[in-house]
């Protein structure tokens, strides 16, 4: 199972990349067309911004995924275990009711907006909300494992520290 996950967000990382270069092209493309020829591809517009959604939700399951995501956790460093991971578990269940939100709400304007045709594409707009209801599917089971974890006292805390090897020669400690 560890091994489908992983090949999983491997696929994930591989389909943000190709969004970035696809974005890259799309948008200098253009750009080289209306400055050189006084023109440009109306699509390109509307695909670029269609990809940088994608890729947002992506990397957002991604670094969920590898718990990369930023956090402030000054107060909870300082309180006892089982407090700790109370906080930790309760944010968790603020989690799990956002990802419900989006995944349900995503749904909802897919159906609203299947048979409503994008401008310049033509596509259907349910394939733009559709990505808010993968990020769900994908985010909803990541984010309960954690609050599992975590009401059991047993999810890690935070990103391990730098080894002093790590750090240029000035820096290590003696």
């Amino acid at each position: 199972m560890t091994r489908i996950v992983n090949l999983y967000f491997s696929l994930l990382k591989l389909i943000i990349v190709l969004c970035m270069l696809s974005m890259v092209v799309m948008v200098f493309g253009n750009v080289v067309m209306r400055y050189a020829f006084n023109s440009g591809i109306t699509i390109s517009e509307e695909l670029s911004r269609w990809l940088f959604v994608l890729m947002v939700f992506l990397g957002a399951l991604v670094a969920l995924h590898e718990r990369g995501h930023l956090g402030l956790d000054l107060v909870i460093k300082k309180m006892p275990p089982a407090g700790r991971n109370m906080c930790l578990a309760l944010g968790h269940l603020m989690m799990l009711f956002i990802a419900w939100l989006i995944l349900s709400g995503s749904w909802q304007q897919a159906q609203i907006n299947l048979d409503v045709a994008a401008p310049a594409s033509g596509l259907s707009m349910a394939w733009f909300y559709g990505v808010g209801v993968l990020f769900g599917l994908t985010a909803i089971p990541i984010i309960a494992r954690d609050f599992v974890l975590a009401l059991r006292g047993q999810l890690p805390q935070g990103k391990p520290e730098i080894e002093s090897t790590h750090l240029p020669t000035s820096e290590r400690a003696n």
